[in-house]
Formats: C-alpha cells, sequence, structure tokens
C-alpha cells in the first residue's frame, strides 16, 4: 500500500487529497471522486460565481424568497441551527461586515462607529427566514448577503468522504487549509496526524494531534490579519460587535464532521478563551485546543495532546 495525493486550487482555498492505495490506477479513481465532488459544491456554493445558489440568494435579498434544492436548504439550516447554539457567534450573514476591512498586514484606515452600525444592520441570522415546506431561502434585508466561507470547506470534505467511503476507500485524507477529515490509518497503520502550527513560526509545530476517523478544523491569524495602532486583529470578526477578534491565535475544533468544526472553529475564536472552552465542554465528542496571544494553549476537558519535542 502506498500514498498517492493530489493537490488543488478550489473554493479559495488548497485542497489535498490522499488516498492510500495498492495501486496509482485505483488511487486515481478516488482522487477524482473527490475533486469532481468539491468543484459541484464550489458551483453550488461559492459566493464569486453568478449562477449559484449562494449567489441567486444575495442577488433577491430584500425583494423575494428564492427556492432551493435540498442540499442548500438543509445546509443553511444546519448553519442557523449553529448560530442559534452559539448565541450568534457563527453566522453566515456577517458579508458586509467583511467588506469593512483588509485582512493583511498592512496599516490601513479602521472603519468607524458609523461605518460599523450600518454594516451590523445587515447582519443577522434571525433575518434568513427559511420556508421549509417550499425549501425557500429568503434574507430580508435589502443588501444582505450568505457565505458559506466558515463552513464550505468543512462540507466539502465532509462530502468527499461520504463518497469515498461508499466506493469502499479504507484509508485517506481530505486537507482543505486548516481543515482535515481523515478514513481509516496510514500505510504503515498508524493514526494520520495534524500539526498545530506555531502562529508566530508556522514552519514550526507547537503540538500534534492523532486523528482517527475524525476531523478537525483550525481557525487561526497565521496569514490573515491586519495591524492597526501597532495591535493585531485576527481575519475573525465578532458578528455581534463588528470589531475583529484580539488576543487569540488559532482555535483547533476536533469532532465527527469536518462542517461542525469549520463552523466552531470560527465561533469559539469569537467567542473566547473562557466562554469558547466552557461551550465546547458542554459539547458530546467534541473537543478544542486554543492559542492565545502569548502562544499559551488551552484545552477542553479530556484532552490529551502530545508536544513536539
Amino acid at each position: 500500500m502506498n500514498d498517492y495525493r493530489i493537490t488543488r486550487k478550489l473554493m479559495g482555498s488548497v485542497f489535498e487529497l490522499i488516498v492510500c492505495s495498492a495501486s496509482a490506477e485505483e488511487a486515481n479513481k478516488y482522487l477524482k471522486i473527490g475533486l469532481d465532488e468539491i468543484e459541484r459544491i464550489e458551483k453550488l456554493l461559492s459566493e464569486f460565481l453568478p449562477e449559484t445558489a449562494t449567489s441567486l440568494i444575495n442577488r433577491n435579498a430584500g425583494i423575494a424568497p428564492v427556492i432551493v434544492s435540498d442540499e442548500v436548504f438543509w445546509l443553511i439550516e444546519r448553519c442557523m441551527a449553529v448560530s442559534a447554539l452559539t448565541q450568534g457567534a457563527f453566522d453566515i450573514s456577517m458579508g458586509p461586515l467583511k467588506k469593512l476591512y483588509q485582512f493583511k498586514n498592512i496599516e490601513f484606515r479602521f472603519p468607524n462607529k458609523s461605518e460599523i452600525s450600518s454594516a451590523l444592520k445587515l447582519v443577522g441570522y434571525k433575518n434568513i427566514h427559511l420556508n421549509r415546506e417550499k425549501k425557500e431561502v429568503f434574507l430580508t434585508k435589502e443588501n444582505m448577503r450568505i457565505s458559506f466561507a466558515a463552513i464550505g470547506k468543512g462540507y466539502a470534505a465532509d462530502c468527499v468522504k461520504k463518497l469515498w467511503l461508499r466506493n469502499n476507500l479504507t484509508s485517506g485524507v481530505i486537507s482543505a487549509s486548516g481543515d482535515l477529515t481523515v478514513i481509516g490509518h496510514k500505510a504503515d497503520d498508524s493514526p494520520w496526524k495534524i500539526g498545530i502550527a506555531n502562529p508566530d513560526k508556522k514552519e514550526s509545530m507547537l503540538l500534534y494531534i492523532p486523528v482517527e476517523d475524525a476531523s478537525v478544523a483550525t481557525s487561526g491569524d497565521y496569514e490573515q490579519f491586519f495591524m492597526h495602532q501597532g495591535k493585531r486583529f485576527s481575519h475573525n470578526i465578532n458578528p455581534i460587535t463588528g470589531l475583529p477578534v484580539q488576543s487569540i491565535k488559532s482555535v483547533t475544533v476536533m469532532s465527527q464532521t469536518a462542517e461542525l468544526c469549520d463552523a466552531l472553529a470560527t465561533a469559539v475564536y469569537v467567542m473566547g478563551a473562557e466562554v469558547g472552552l466552557h461551550f465546547i465542554n458542554q459539547l458530546q465528542d467534541t473537543h478544542c485546543i486554543l492559542v492565545d496571544e502569548h502562544l499559551t494553549c488551552h484545552y477542553s476537558k479530556k484532552i490529551e495532546m502530545k508536544h513536539e519535542s
């Protein structure tokens, strides 16, 4: 058995697919299945392609409900459930806020209170109205926008995993810029593992996590951050205050699905260390590691990690 892999930029991220197989021919079949599925989801959910369900919903904000496929409808409903569970810390409607900021390591003009206040009026998952019977989605305010940026990669990874399992793959990895889900073990029968990088020195690992038939997602400001008046601000914005998050450098969540990990990593980042870890501790089969501004690691309960020596 050997590892075969392919890397491709899709959904605005770098996806790496790894398949453990006895032959290149068999591995390539699985790799193609994976890439085709990610491309399908990008064409379904991207906010940057004009014919996607997301774009259609956004164009009709404040105008009319939009009928969507069952797949899109149930994904949005799950997003709404996570929003309610996290009391708004995760919110797919926060596009207007993100437009106010540039997430690069440069000095720039910080939005004023009036601009933030205006954007906040267009943000709020409770303004996304769903009609289950008709499978309709309606953004109640004009210029509202939804985006699956904080959950789409995880959803895509889960979809690929389901297809691989349906086609009897016993060992593989779907990785996408901090989101990862695995099947089985490596070729040498050891667990797959993911490293949590030092936010200030990406080439070195703070620790590593063995992952067995589970998923991991990391939200961090490794590359997307900006400096303002000598202070470092994350690309993660609090959808309730409209302000970028400080004091946290990365959040890693482990659970059964990559979709859930993706959404919760963003939510915990917004919640902060104390509230976020308390929240994770209430969830079954879900764990978290948080790295603060001092590079101190904070762990949820029932988790044991091994530091790199």
